[in-house]
């Protein structure tokens, strides 16, 4: 049972209405009674918008119906029509639903995205970087206002609500409304004069200010990860400052690769050190020689991979624990003639027995020669091509191609 209904005739809504219903029948009358479509009706645009910001709010509307309008002056309720800021009206118009009073879900400016590089060494070790941004703050001269303390900024046109109507007589009995934008103040609800505005802003309620953060690399974070900042974004009056988010970007390293956890260097070792046996230096990340051997007997072919368990990246969040170091091994080969042909025969002997190619009749015998691709490209780009079955090697060694 409610004690009036006085704010439900004005919206000419039942006491038991749903807040759709209440929405509905305020959007309808809104439009109706709008000062700018019905100037001599300002009076009464501001007595059914008060009674909706009163029927919208489910706190406001209990106090109402237990003890009535006397109740809602008591308990703070002012006059300014229902709106926390004068874009409500035009949100509510089309399609953007009011902010109300109370009880209210704050609004958060925008997240502000960065790139941070960063180095393998910078993720291996952990770091601190500092970072240099600029942001909006709001003025503290007139603390958000943008104008003199007092300064009532609502716009004259549109008396606060962002919209205006346009009026089109088509016929003597036929009147199209336009609404759209306010021109005046282009949507904002708020307009001064330039003598008005606070001289520190310009009337802009926010300053740019330079600000430096300092961003702290754990150990073992990844590439593209992700550092945020909550509430170092831009200010602005009546919103939630935004997050600021930075993005690591790693750097590409001359030696390591990053695998997850593991990381992966090419080391290059000499073919007698291949066969019988190597000892190689490793300089990690954080500066420690490693020095790896490997059996002797072991036998390391091209392209070969070993590991050293726990000598990879340090685990996220786990710096105690670390992945694998991979090595991949690339052989070296002697040079041509770093051996006399002499003691090739001697030199075979150490190795296993190799099956003897006899070479028969019907198969013709062919030299190899050295190939080289970038001088054939160049002979192509000159117009010099030979077709297939018609090359023959040179009677002389030439810079093209060489016997082995």
């Amino acid at each position: 049972m409610v004690k009036e209904t006085g704010y439900y005739d004005l919206l000419g809504v039942k006491p038991c209405a749903t807040i759709e219903e209440i929405k509905r029948a305020y959007r309808r009358l809104a439009l109706r009674y709008h000062p700018d479509k019905n100037p001599t009706e300002g009076e009464r645009f501001k007595q059914i918008s008060q009674a909706y910001e009163v029927l919208s709010d489910p706190q406001k509307r209990s106090l109402y119906d237990r003890g009535g309008e006397r109740a809602m002056k008591e308990g703070g309720v002012g006059g300014r029509g229902g709106f926390g800021t004068p874009m409500d009206i035009f949100d509510l118009f089309f399609g953007g639903g009011v902010r109300m009073h109370g009880p209210r879900v704050e609004r958060r400016g925008k997240t502000t995205v960065h790139q941070l590089p960063v180095t393998l060494e910078d993720l291996y070790s952990g770091a601190t970087r500092k970072l240099s941004l600029q942001k909006n703050i709001i003025c503290r001269t007139c603390a958000g206002r943008g104008g003199r303390e007092g300064f009532d900024a609502r716009c004259s046109k549109c008396h606060g609500s962002g919209v205006e109507v346009i009026v089109h007589q088509l016929a003597p009995n036929v009147v199209h409304h336009i609404q759209t934008v306010c021109s005046q103040c282009q949507g904002h609800g708020e307009w001064m004069r330039p003598l008005d505005r606070c001289l520190t802003c310009n009337g802009r309620k926010v300053v740019r200010e330079k600000k430096v953060l300092s961003v702290h690399l754990d150990k073992g974070m990844a590439d593209r990860q992700k550092i945020t900042f909550h509430q170092e974004g831009d200010q602005a009056p009546g919103l939630e400052p935004g997050d600021v988010v930075i993005v690591l970007d790693q750097k590409e390293h001359p030696l390591f690769q990053r695998r997850g956890n593991d990381l992966i260097i090419k080391k290059e070792i000499d073919l007698v050190d291949a066969l019988c046996g190597c000892k190689t230096v490793i300089q990690t990340l954080d500066h420690r020689r490693l020095l790896v051997t490997s059996r002797q007997g072991t036998i390391i072919k091209p392209g070969d991979l070993k590991c050293i368990p726990n000598e990879g990246m340090p685990i996220y969040r786990s710096p105690l624990q670390k992945g694998k170091l991979i090595i991949q091994f690339q052989v070296k080969f002697p040079d041509p003639g770093w051996l006399p042909t002499h003691q090739l025969r001697h030199f075979q002997a150490f190795f296993p027995h190799r099956e003897e190619v006899v070479a028969t009749e019907d198969a013709e015998e062919v030299g190899l020669w050295e190939y080289f691709p970038h001088l054939e490209r160049e002979r192509g780009f000159n117009g010099e091509a030979h077709h297939e079955g018609n090359f023959e090697p040179p009677l002389r060694h030439s810079a093209q191609c060489q016997t082995s």
